[in-house]
């Protein structure tokens, strides 16, 4: 199976990515987690990006805050699916990560999840994989039936609570 590359613009970001991480191992998708900058570690980024598909990748997840450019530096450096994370700043609510994520050029894609989105990032990053894989992809079924349980019990719940109103 092809691994998921976890790469944060900064280890503050972890607190957020901790969804993602747990939801791959849920998963039993390999990956791998990076610290690099789209301002700082330009370089390294782009030869991260520029080689991961001879290194096994098959998604990368890019998660940035503020002038949230990562996802954009390694979907130019790639063919492989880059998943955008905007995580929330202090000076906007993540809105300027959220901007700066999604707003890519023509020919440039990023996917990008909601503002702190790690857990979606993930499962989306799973999906993707379950294309060629159908094991994941039976995996990824059953989640969903699991989640569509799950709300057909709350809403039988419901009913109980309203009654008692």
């Amino acid at each position: 199976m092809k691994k998921v590359a976890v790469i944060m613009g900064s280890d503050s970001d972890l607190k957020v990515m901790s969804g993602c991480i747990k939801k791959l191992r849920e998963f039993g998708v390999p990956f791998e987690a990076h610290v690099m900058s789209a301002h700082r570690t330009p370089a390294e980024a782009m030869a991260f990006a520029g080689a991961a598909a001879e290194s096994g990748f098959g998604v990368l997840i890019a998660a940035a805050g503020k002038a949230a450019h990562l996802a954009g530096v390694l979907a130019a450096h790639t063919v492989l699916p880059v998943i955008g994370v905007p995580i929330k700043s202090s000076t906007m609510d993540g809105l300027d990560s959220l901007l700066s994520t999604v707003q890519m050029p023509s020919g440039v894609p990023v996917a990008t999840v909601a503002i702190d989105g790690a857990a979606n990032a993930a499962l989306l990053a799973v999906q993707m994989l379950a294309l060629s894989e159908p094991a994941l992809a039976d995996k990824f079924a059953a989640f969903k039936a699991e989640m569509a349980k799950e709300v057909i019990e709350k809403d039988k719940n419901l009913e109980k609570e309203i009654e008692k109103l």
